[in-house]
């Protein structure tokens, strides 16, 4: 058991984990830094959150208050944009970018888009995948029978179910971005010098998107890598 455990493919996992640590550290100081900037516009997130779906002509989808730092979403189930403490009553270019991006979700939504309803579809298929993944290669590991193979490659399959949840969440994650920098443009909300502050808001937050693919990448492929060795010692 010790050698699965402290086998050299853990290197995979520090690179992913430090990866994610460097991507999380930045969104949190670039928000930081621009949340000190005040929008020209004196508007809150709030405020700006209506604005934004008035203008797509959504008028179903609620604007809500939720606590935490960062915690925002949109909800497609309750169709409402859940907008945390430091961008509900915030009037910084970095609150009114979240708020705007998290409305861009709302857009999509309204639209039907396609990488969007795949990743809705996607949750429970990756979130089954990521629990019994581990368990169900481990299972094939230890028991050496003519199924073990079999068993291994199910868990495989499991946990590439996952990484494709991550790989889709990215197209979804841009675009959200891209809708919301055009609709603080195109309605005045945000002045051009602004939106340069924005966009550097939005562009760290997708990196951390691009940082959880990259450490599920990397932990499947030491998956590969262990079941293979094992396989071959077989």
């Amino acid at each position: 058991m010790g050698y699965y455990y402290w086998d050299p493919t853990y290197i995979l996992v520090v690179i992913g984990a430090v990866i994610c640590m460097i991507a999380s550290a930045r969104v949190k100081g670039t928000f930081n830094k621009y949340s000190q900037l005040r929008s020209m516009s004196g508007m809150n997130g709030a405020q700006v959150a209506q604005r934004v779906l008035q203008a797509a002509g959504i008028y179903d989808v609620q604007v809500r208050h939720v606590s935490g730092s960062l915690t925002d979403h949109y909800d497609p189930r309750t169709k409402t944009v859940n907008l945390s403490d430091p961008v509900y009553n915030a009037t910084s270019v970095a609150a009114l970018g979240v708020a705007a991006h998290e409305c861009g979700h709302a857009i999509q939504h309204a639209k039907s888009y396609a990488p969007l309803s795949i990743r809705s579809a996607l949750v429970p298929i990756a979130n089954f995948g990521s629990m019994l993944a581990w368990p169900v290669i481990l299972i094939g590991l230890l028991f050496n029978t003519r199924s073990s193979g079999l068993i291994i490659d199910i868990g495989i399959l499991l946990f590439s179910a996952a990484v494709l949840f991550q790989l889709v969440t990215l197209p979804v994650e841009f675009d959200a971005s891209r809708r919301a920098l055009v609709m603080l443009r195109t309605q005045g909300i945000l002045a051009d010098d602004e939106l340069r502050y924005t966009r550097r808001v939005l562009k760290s937050a997708a990196l951390t998107y691009v940082a959880s693919a990259a450490a599920a990448i990397l932990q499947l492929l030491r998956i590969i890598l262990i079941t293979n060795g094992r396989r071959r010692d077989d």
